[in-house]
């Protein structure tokens, strides 16, 4: 008994100096060294060029998976950082990615997203083309803003879509593929990277069922966040 007791103190002890942090900067600093030092100690090296989206995917998920599922095409997040500070815009499958990434972040580059999914004018014309409203939104916003970068965190015929468009000459800044679920979502994300590669369009890609959302948010916010100068959290409180 007296063992556990010790046991316990013990760790109340080791962890009363993580516990202390109450300011938001100071949580995600402090995270982003455990999910760097947990790396190390499971052996995974990431590419430096890929540790700023990786880190933050698996800070916004406590999912070390994504060390090894996503996937980046030839200097992907290079070409991503480049293109947010550009000002390139952003069209994403879901309103709660959208609402997700980090406004002081685009207002320092410029940045404006767009999700076009709940317009009414998507639903018809999905409903005329018998297709799905992420269908219908893509080909939509690659009239209303061709070039920006295509965030998919949710729907996997969107990606198809985009897919058909890039082989029709449309050529987005950056693909971001990271749908999640069971029908159609790991044949969706090959065939963007497929395809991708094929055409050298950017893309980052979480291969398999994993994704979200969530997934999706993370990413762009990396590489905003690494365009405006804004990785260090300290920066933004």
């Amino acid at each position: 008994m007296g063992d556990r007791v010790k046991s316990s103190s013990s760790v109340n002890a080791e962890s009363s100096g993580k516990e202390k942090h109450v300011r938001p900067d100071e949580i995600e600093k402090t995270s982003m060294e455990i999910i760097a030092d947990e790396l190390r100690m499971k052996g995974i090296e990431i590419p430096k060029e890929h540790f700023a989206v990786t880190r933050r995917v698996i800070h916004a998920t406590a999912d070390f998976d994504y060390a090894v599922n996503l996937t980046f095409t030839e200097k992907a997040a290079e070409c991503g950082i480049a293109a947010f500070a550009r000002g390139v815009p952003i069209v994403t499958d879901t309103n709660m990615t959208l609402a997700g990434i980090s406004r002081p972040a685009m207002e320092r580059l410029g940045v404006t997203a767009h999700c076009f999914m709940a317009e009414p004018r998507i639903r018809e014309m999905a409903s005329r083309m018998g297709s799905t409203r992420a269908t219908a939104a893509q080909i939509y916003a690659a009239g209303q803003v061709p070039g920006a970068v295509l965030s998919v965190g949710n729907a996997p015929t969107a990606l198809f879509e985009i897919a058909r468009q890039i082989r029709n000459g449309l050529r987005p800044a950056l693909v971001i593929g990271v749908p999640v679920g069971f029908v159609n979502v790991t044949e969706s994300k090959e065939e963007i990277l497929l395809v991708c590669r094929e055409y050298g369009i950017p893309a980052i890609v979480a291969r398999g069922r994993k994704g979200g959302s969530t997934v999706a948010c993370a990413i762009l916010n990396a590489l905003l966040y690494e365009a405006a100068g804004l990785a260090d959290p300290s920066s933004r409180s």
